[in-house]
């Protein structure tokens, strides 16, 4: 490996981390009375406790870095890896605007349709994540589950609480 390859690997790395962590932390904005609005929220009995959401999305941030870097090492190799993390950016808007929809602007139903988009974007990344490093995807697909899982508790929400 050529030393300024070793930079750039480097430089990605720090790219697809910083992206990722930016996302987190533009989301986490929104959420900073998160644990006060979902408190007020009726809910389903299958609703998991409002602590458990940001120890959760912790650990699936660190695994789309992680994705995300692995696939950012294949552009050398796999032309496609472009392509893959362009979904994968992509991908990140939804998934902090999630965050503003729901906690913040107490939109439900647009956090709704938000997570749908994201869902969707998370599915196709999987598919060309699996494409150019079938770990990348593997690592994707707890955060796919989870987003699925959030919309259906974002869908329970909405007739439980009118005001959303």
């Amino acid at each position: 490996m050529a030393h300024s390859d070793h930079i750039s690997g480097w430089k990605g790395t720090a790219l697809w981390v910083g992206l990722t962590a930016a996302t987190a932390v533009v989301g986490s904005l929104a959420s900073t009375e998160a644990g006060v609005f979902y408190a007020t929220l009726n809910k389903p009995g299958w609703a998991p406790p409002a602590w458990l959401f940001g120890p959760v999305w912790s650990v699936l941030y660190a695994l789309m870095a992680g994705a995300a870097v692995m696939a950012h090492r294949r552009l050398g190799s796999r032309p496609q890896a472009l392509d893959a993390l362009r979904l994968y950016a992509v991908a990140l808007i939804p998934n902090a605007l999630w965050s503003w929809a729901f906690f913040r602007w107490h939109l439900g139903g647009v956090a709704l349709a938000v997570n749908i988009v994201l869902w969707a974007l998370l599915l196709a990344t999987v598919i060309a994540f699996r494409r150019v490093r079938a770990a990348s995807a593997a690592l994707m697909v707890p955060v796919l589950l989870w987003v699925a899982f959030a919309i259906a508790l974002n869908a329970a929400l909405l007739p439980l609480n009118p005001s959303l």
